[in-house]
């Protein structure tokens, strides 16, 4: 095909009797963005988020702050002129602040230990595999070294060697001293004629 019939073929029927055919999305391009009436936010830094509050509020530090900023709330609004106080006598400003730190404490703890539990779980499963891999690898290991040992049950070892070498010796000194002959012909020949090999 020419790049002049591509051209063509893209630009679509001309003239007043032609249609306008909607283009279609292409799929190899990026498609414009939504637009989103919720913000939106990034759940890995709103889980660490959480776990520092989480690890702040399990912290005897917050406890001290928060029982300092408790009594200093109580004494200013008992022992302070009447026009400076916020908060009358039943504290009805704390406990609500008391509450609304309790209501978001209680989600964020639970965040966190839910981040936590899948950490762990994530871990757990690795060392599974881990010991898994370790275990085969024992088993290999176990089965070639017993393998290697039935092995060398069959090979025949130096000292074996030598037990046999010298029964075998013993065997043949015991028939040259019963039969008066030598065992080797090179024996017979090597001494002078004449001469007994057992005269000494």
């Amino acid at each position: 095909m020419t790049p002049e019939r591509e051209s063509t073929r893209e630009r679509g029927p001309a003239g007043a009797t032609a249609t306008a055919r909607p283009r279609a999305a292409r799929l190899d391009q990026p498609g414009p963005r939504r637009r989103r009436i919720l913000p939106e936010w990034d759940p890995e830094a709103f889980g660490r988020l959480s776990e520092k509050i989480a690890r702040f509020l399990g912290t005897g530090r917050f406890i001290v702050w928060m029982t300092v900023v408790i009594v200093l709330w109580v004494l200013w609004n008992i022992a302070a002129p009447s026009f400076l106080r916020f908060d009358q006598y039943p504290f009805i400003f704390l406990t609500l602040m008391l509450s609304l730190q309790a209501s978001y404490a209680a989600p964020l703890i639970l965040l966190a230990q839910n981040r936590q539990a899948d950490r762990d779980r994530v871990n757990l499963e690795q060392d599974r595999k881990q010991n898994e891999r370790s275990i085969a690898d024992t088993e290999y290991l176990t089965r070639e070294i017993a393998a290697l040992r039935m092995g060398l049950g069959e090979v025949a070892t130096r000292d074996w060697i030598r037990s046999e070498l010298q029964d075998l010796v013993r065997d043949l000194e015991s028939r040259r001293h019963r039969d008066g002959q030598f065992v080797f012909p090179a024996e017979g020949a090597e001494r002078p004629p004449g001469r007994d090999p057992d005269d000494r």
